[in-house]
């Protein structure tokens, strides 16, 4: 793991200063950013694989710089933050976080989500143990799993790598129902430490970049989960 670089973003210095003993323990190479006015530079002069983001920070809060952030990178983000009303959570993830991590926590708990969204980043049911995976071609979409690019009527797509993930599973199973924990299980993992809340955000995400007028959708079965339907 160490070559991977990690983005500590919080305004409570002894917290970063503890997440980063965390991370440097196992090899990870970690800066700390105080408030959010920086953070988009250090972007830039890091190159970071992932950040740990607060959500209360000054000058720019969490949510806003999870949207910037999304707006120019597909990384990985995770919310860490002393909120942990069920409100806060979804809205961290509709903004494009993949994990949500509630302080206090414990310094194991937070390395090993660290180390599970990272094995996962820029993979999951299309990826590098899986060469034979193929392109997907439907009318107006096309989704690539080699080169992570999704086209839909001529225009290509920003899918962070859980959205992409998830929309190519279901469109390499159509007709086939997949339960919420059948979801996390096949594109967060089984370590995964969140809750069937993430697959209804990450499928609402999915379904605004798209339309219900080319002969295809994603369908909810009310009681059951979710299917890609022609």
């Amino acid at each position: 793991m160490n070559d991977f670089k990690i983005l500590i973003v919080d305004d409570d210095k002894n917290i970063a200063e503890l997440i980063a003993l965390y991370l440097d323990k196992e090899g990870f190479e970690t800066r700390q950013v105080h408030s959010g006015g920086g953070v988009m530079t250090e972007l830039a002069a890091f190159s970071p694989h992932l950040v740990l983001l607060d959500l209360m920070l000054p000058e720019i809060d969490g949510h806003e710089l999870c949207r910037e952030i999304r707006k120019i990178s597909a990384m990985p983000i995770i919310m860490l933050t002393a909120k942990g009303e069920v409100f806060d959570k979804v809205l961290g993830l509709t903004m494009g976080a993949d994990d949500y991590i509630v302080k206090p926590f414990d310094g194991k708990e937070l390395v090993a989500r660290v180390k599970a969204v990272l094995r996962r980043y820029g993979v999951g049911s299309a990826n590098e143990d899986n060469p034979n995976d193929k392109a997907i071609n439907i009318p107006n979409l096309s989704i690539n799993p080699a080169t992570y690019t999704v086209v839909y009527h001529g225009r290509t797509l920003e899918l962070p790598p859980k959205e992409f993930e998830l929309l190519y599973f279901l469109l390499s199973n159509p007709q086939r129902v997949f339960t919420r924990d059948q979801l996390l299980d096949n594109i967060w993992g089984y370590d995964f430490f969140g809750d069937s809340r993430t697959v209804d955000v990450h499928i609402k995400r999915v379904r605004e970049k798209l339309n219900e007028e080319d002969g295809w959708s994603i369908k909810t079965v009310w009681g059951v989960g979710y299917k890609f339907e022609r």
